[in-house]
């Protein structure tokens, strides 16, 4: 590999190039992540075999060679051996030889600033949250101590019920603020391996919740990450929980409930603005009957819950413990398939 070919390696933006013939000589990782294809699979295919009939692509390589200069076209679909569909945007650039083909995807932008809307979000609310969370510890601790202080004062015991629903209640609001404020905590790190993280909460989840089937699909090149294990036990162990939970109330499941880890690395990705080589994507799938439409644009934000009796915080805290790690959460859900897909760059 030329040095020029090695520096297109490291680009975000996805790049195949094609000799004279329009046949396939190269792709580099952005195009395979793009894609999800490697070169050795396309290599010496002529772009109409890879993409099938694509009129707009084909008018552009026209244009281009035609006029020899770069031409850029900003709506285009294509799709590689029966994949999704992609929206893209396509240079075609005629070198030596050949051509070159930049494809950027349409909604990457849209996505970057999404993410970096949603990470302001999330810091106004954790700064909220932090301040209520602090104010309401201040007097708990003054009404649980003036409810022990009357107990003893009581003289008939049947009162000491009244007192103890104070004392317990006051215990439950301390419990909750405690997990309010957690999140602020920043990570201690070191290196982690996710398999490690994913196995521990695995065995959490099978003592807990015997009757769901707890499944896993490892990536066993995955390299370690440098995090807070803890906190990546907690993200998971809160993602796992929800779910699990959300599959129990389910009684109308056609199916046993289950529960899917998958791991796999990602080359050349960009999170919140940044790039990094690698990063591990961590799917956490459920077949349960999925997030209300009106709730999965809320799912992370604090005191958001569709169960009786939750108090919203498990994704909360979730979301920020991955924001603490530098990566991103997402959720896709429909009834019988949720996936929480988390994204973590792998520091070099």
């Amino acid at each position: 590999m030329t040095p020029a070919v090695h520096g297109l390696d490291m680009l975000a933006t996805a790049v195949l190039i094609a000799n004279d013939q329009q046949q396939v000589v190269y792709l580099n990782a952005s195009a395979e992540n793009l894609f999800a294809i490697s070169l050795t699979q396309v290599a010496g295919r002529t772009l109409s075999e890879v993409f099938g009939d694509a009129p707009i692509l084909s008018a552009a390589i026209r244009y281009a060679t035609a006029h020899n200069c770069s031409y850029t076209e900003h709506e285009l679909e294509l799709a590689m051996y029966g994949r999704p569909v992609l929206q893209l945007a396509c240079t075609v650039t005629v070198i030596d030889h050949g051509l070159l083909l930049e494809l950027r995807q349409i909604d990457q932008q849209l996505r970057v600033e999404r993410e970096a809307r949603l990470f302001e979000q999330s810091q106004a609310h954790r700064e909220l949250i932090r301040n209520l969370a602090h104010e309401i510890k201040n007097p708990l601790g003054g009404i649980r101590g003036a409810a022990q202080l009357l107990e003893r004062e009581l003289e008939r015991p049947a009162l000491h019920e009244y007192t103890q629903v104070i004392i317990k209640e006051s215990d439950r609001l301390q419990t909750l603020m405690d997990r309010l404020l957690s999140p602020h905590r920043m990570p201690t790190t070191g290196p982690v391996n996710i398999h490690e993280v994913l196995e521990r909460v695995r065995s959490v989840m099978v003592a807990e919740f015997p009757n769901i089937r707890v499944s896993r699909d490892y990536d066993i090149s995955m390299p370690l990450l440098t995090g807070d294990r803890e906190q990546l036990i907690q993200v998971v162990l809160n993602i796992a929980r929800n779910a699990a939970q959300a599959l129990s109330g389910a009684v109308d499941i056609a199916r046993p409930g289950e529960i899917y880890f998958k791991t796999r690395i990602v080359r050349q990705v960009t999170i919140a603005r940044s790039r990094y080589r690698h990063a591990i994507c961590l799917e956490i799938i459920d077949n349960g009957p999925g997030i209300p439409e009106a709730m999965r644009e809320r799912v992370f934000q604090p005191l958001i819950s569709g169960r009786v009796g939750g108090s919203g915080l498990g994704l909360t805290i979730a979301h920020n413990f991955v924001l603490q790690h530098h990566g991103t959460i997402t959720v896709a859900s429909a009834p019988g398939r949720t996936c929480f897909t988390v994204l973590l760059p792998v520091l070099e």
